[in-house]
């Protein structure tokens, strides 16, 4: 099954479902190496692919300070720059100025327009009384010129009154002006409060974002070191894959050592022509697509081999459940210590499930029998033999040094007369 992921570079989503994180991460893990593997073998293959020269590539070259890093000037930080906070309040203050005039303009532009109107209208009343009056009395000079006279003293008071309403306008847009750039700054702080908030809340989701990316790299990197000390450990107890012949020479030794006290290693129950040669041979699907072809393949590839039994005996082993779904599993565990743990057929994979109790909840396992030994898929490299092996070798050793999961009691079967889901019919 690994074999197959890591050639074609992917796994199904439902498959990917069934692993926990720290298994994707290793997962992951073992397809970037398999990435790098296969881009350095074209390198040393194919070396035209470096083909262009070193002098031809385009690059940049940062100004450096003098701790020989990026120089990077941070504004308000830098000697002689004033403080960012007196920085930001100029600026709020000449934008609240600058919008006050604006608007000051404006209002001045309105009351010149509005006192020339009613300037010119009064002007033009005053000049028609007058001619009027003019022609009644145009007989008598003097009274003309006294009214002249009286024209030119009313146009000057008109004049006077037009100046000092001026002036009061002027004084209160002045007035205006400065009531508005008031309004402006104190709008531009609460502004700037409201934008502190949404920038304090920014900041709290970058955080929290920060810290997802630091664990989410904590997990790649933990995933890393646990790739490799399973590497070594593999290794170191001898148990790397090519372990076929082992198993063959494990049963034919078990085989004889049986014969010769009368007994026979194959279950009592195992059909005949699961044995013989003569039977149809049977095209396994690159994945289980029904419940009977989980049995079949149990039937005439597991049992051979001794899966679900005790190691040195024909009694199914007290962990094995056969099949039952991910939800009956946890239902057996919910009441059990941290260690408990059972295995069950799994129907994603040729292969089986460990559920495995916790001190806040549970994990599952996916071990993969497609091959001829039983390994963790995606977590572990260590290769087993018989599934009895797998589950003894993780009483003493933890399937990950994260988790630090070490199988300490078997969940057994509710009844004693459980069926295993057809498995030993």
């Amino acid at each position: 099954m690994m074999q197959r992921i890591l050639q074609d570079m992917y796994i199904e989503p439902d498959l990917l479902a069934e692993l926990n994180e720290e298994q994707k991460q290793i997962l992951f893990y073992k397809i970037r190496e398999e990435q790098v593997r296969r881009w350095n073998e074209r390198e040393r293959r194919d070396p035209s692919h470096d083909v262009k020269k070193k002098s031809d590539r385009r690059g940049i070259q940062w100004l450096l300070g003098s701790d020989g890093d990026v120089w990077v000037w941070v504004m308000g930080e830098a000697p002689g720059d004033k403080p960012f906070e007196d920085i930001v309040e100029k600026l709020m203050e000449e934008r609240a100025r600058k919008q006050a005039q604006r608007e000051a303009q404006e209002l001045r532009r309105v009351k010149e327009a509005e006192i020339e109107k009613k300037f010119r209208d009064a002007m033009a009343k005053e000049k028609a009384r007058f001619v009027a009056e003019k022609w009644k009395e145009e007989t008598d000079d003097r009274k003309a010129a006294k009214q002249e006279e009286e024209e030119d003293r009313i146009r000057e008071e008109l004049k006077k009154c037009e100046e000092e309403e001026r002036l009061r306008g002027e004084e209160e847009i002045r007035q205006t002006e400065e009531r508005r750039a008031k309004e402006l700054y104190i709008s531009l702080k609460q502004e700037e409060k409201r934008s502190e908030r949404d920038d304090k809340e920014w900041q709290e989701q970058l955080r929290r974002s920060k810290a997802a990316d630091e664990e989410m790299k904590c997990k790649a990197r933990r995933a890393r070191d646990e790739y490799k000390r399973q590497s070594l450990r593999a290794i170191e107890k001898g148990l790397v894959a090519g372990l076929s012949g082992l198993f063959h020479k494990t049963h034919l030794k078990g085989s004889g050592h049986n014969r010769r006290h009368g007994t026979d290693t194959e279950h009592p129950s195992l059909p005949a022509e699961a044995s013989h040669s003569s039977a149809a041979i049977w095209i396994r699907p690159p994945r289980p697509n029904s419940r009977e072809s989980i049995i079949r393949w149990f039937i005439e590839e597991q049992r051979p081999r001794r899966a679900g039994y005790e190691r040195s005996s024909n009694t199914i082993a007290p962990w094995f459940h056969g099949i039952i779904s991910r939800q009956d599993s946890e239902a057996l565990l919910v009441n059990a210590a941290e260690g408990c743990f059972l295995v069950r057929v799994s129907e994603r994979i040729w292969g089986y499930t460990l559920s495995y109790r916790t001190t806040s909840g549970f994990k599952h396992f996916l071990i993969d029998a497609s091959g001829d030994y039983y390994s963790f898929l995606g977590v572990d490299q260590n290769r087993h033999a018989t599934l009895a092996d797998l589950i003894d070798f993780h009483k003493e050793e933890v399937i990950t040094t994260s988790g630090g999961e070490l199988l300490q009691d078997p969940c057994r079967p509710r009844s004693s007369t459980a069926d295993y889901g057809g498995l030993f019919q």
